[in-house]
């Protein structure tokens, strides 16, 4: 009986609001007015999803989220594993002070106002090189906190192995310690895109107005005359954002599992 009533709650708690979510986003204008479980009078979520498309200036909007979001996971996951795989091996006080510190930012919130106030120090505010930096700095003990644990299951028997063959230690990084990060970067990287992807709050501050992403996008227009009130375009609009990112975490979903309960059993 457990796991049925596990997945009988699975299925209320996430099922209705998805539910929700597509039958508001398949009715016309008075019938979302007040979004809830009836079903639509007419089908009309293909119709809804082009207007969002051509009116909302979505293609725009996925191109900055895009631009933003790859070489932002793609840099905090580089650097991050280089430092996990020198934490991960080297033990001694100062570096354990130095682990404590890099993950720190896990639980102590970003200051907002010295973030945009160092950028315009710096000439980055407004710009997609200074959200990449932001979001490379915020997550950056995301991955040092799961691949450091991750890195000390490896036997350190690979890495001399390769040292006595000659091989330098950027070498042995790429060549034997990164394919075996993998499962656990999978993970990492799923949950960082997750963040950068549905971020509104820190792309207000630092870019709002100047590139446009997914959510910053459509934060902008349901407060503007084309969705105001219109709640079957922004539930669809919702749904599109969504989509992308829905299909990656379907295809590696057991690489997550896998990564998530390596780092955490072993």
């Amino acid at each position: 009986m457990q796991p049925l009533a596990a997945i009988a709650a699975a299925v209320i708690l996430l099922g209705i609001p998805f539910w929700l979510i597509v039958l508001t986003a398949s009715k016309d204008q008075a019938e979302a007015f007040s979004p809830d479980l009836s079903l639509p009078t007419r089908w009309q979520l293909f119709e809804n999803f082009g207007t969002v498309f051509q009116d909302g200036r979505m293609l725009a909007a996925f191109g900055g989220s895009v631009l933003v979001m790859v070489p932002a996971v793609l840099g905090v996951l580089i650097l991050g594993s280089m430092a996990a795989w020198i934490l991960g091996r080297r033990r001694s006080k100062p570096l354990a002070f130095v682990y404590a510190l890099a993950i720190s930012g896990i639980v102590l919130p970003p200051a907002v106002v010295t973030i945009v106030l160092l950028l315009r120090q710096l000439g980055l505010a407004g710009t997609a090189v200074g959200m990449i930096g932001v979001y490379m700095g915020m997550y950056m003990s995301t991955v040092i906190f799961f691949v450091t644990g991750f890195v000390r299951t490896i036997p350190i028997e690979l890495e001399e192995a390769a040292r006595v063959d000659g091989a330098p230690p950027v070498r042995v990084f790429v060549r034997i310690i990164l394919p075996l990060l993998m499962p656990v970067l999978a993970t990492a990287t799923i949950l960082i895109c997750l963040y950068i992807w549905n971020d509104v709050f820190y792309a207000l501050f630092v870019v709002g107005g100047r590139l446009d992403t997914l959510p910053l996008n459509l934060y902008q227009v349901a407060s503007s005359g084309l969705y105001l009130q219109n709640w079957h375009l922004i539930f669809a609009y919702i749904m599109l954002m969504s989509l992308p990112l829905l299909i990656i975490f379907m295809v590696a979903q057991r690489k997550i599992i896998s990564g998530i309960t390596s780092g955490a059993v072993k």
